[in-house]
């Protein structure tokens, strides 16, 4: 597995990350099995961790909303820890299946340290803000992207940036942080995060799952194939499809 570097934050990441959504939530998904699919029994998420490690696969993503993900992540990398780099996110709860949004300086604190215990360790590799729909005016006008820098000063995070759905809140991301995420087609986005030497990170490259299996190969091709993009996050349980996932990641690029 190919690694590049996140933008100029001096952390190698595997171009396929492995997104950790199902680790931890089976309610108001998008994916094509729905509702109520069964999470991971904990042997099942160790095997597919050594998995990934075995494929060279770096990079995890978690998140609050993500239900129990991050204390999962954090009960079962055990010494796996040192080996990934871990970007988790901050905005968004989920709680009694229902989203809510909070960017307010305090949260932002109580989240990222709710992220370390979670996650049991003494520092992460990346914040994102998770962006609600109106994600231009969450980065403007709120103080969550001074408060990701201010806890990046203490040493607590190593990059911090916004998962965003709007090329004005990419654009913001970029100029301000040091890591952008991005739905496919995002190319001013893209490109000015390279200008600036900002890691680029890629979310529903394949739609959550829907796109045709036939078209998978393609897609992998044209994401990591365009310059600038650091890497593909693709959310998996199932152990074929990580393997899959990680043959076009590493024969596509």
């Amino acid at each position: 597995m190919i690694s590049r570097p996140l933008g100029s934050t001096g952390i190698p990441v595997s171009v396929l990350g492995l997104g950790t959504v199902k680790f931890g939530r089976n309610r108001g998904v998008k994916y094509p099995d729905a509702e109520g699919f069964p999470l991971p029994t904990d042997a099942e998420i160790e095997a597919l961790l050594d998995l990934a490690l075995s494929l060279g696969i770096t990079l995890l993503d978690t998140a609050p909303a993500y239900g129990t993900s991050e204390d999962r992540l954090g009960r079962l990398l055990g010494a796996r820890r040192e080996r990934f780099a871990i970007v988790t996110k901050v905005g968004e709860e989920f709680e009694d299946g229902v989203s809510r949004w909070d960017y307010s300086a305090a949260h932002v604190e109580g989240s990222v340290t709710r992220s370390l215990r979670r996650l049991r360790t003494d520092r992460l590799e990346g914040v994102l803000v998770h962006c609600d729909r109106n994600d231009a005016e969450t980065l403007s006008k709120t103080p969550v992207l001074e408060t990701l820098e201010a806890i990046k000063r203490r040493g607590l995070i190593r990059s911090f940036g916004a998962s965003t759905y709007s090329p004005e809140a990419g654009l913001l991301a970029a100029e301000r942080g040091d890591i952008v995420m991005v739905e496919p087609g995002q190319a001013a986005v893209i490109e000015r995060a390279r200008a600036l030497g900002k890691g680029v990170l890629v979310k529903k490259g394949l739609q959550s799952g829907h796109l045709a299996e036939a078209d998978r190969a393609s897609a992998f091709r044209a994401i990591l194939g365009t310059p600038g993009v650091t890497s593909l996050v693709v959310g998996t349980i199932a152990p074929d499809h990580l393997r899959e996932n990680a043959r076009l990641a590493g024969f596509l690029v």
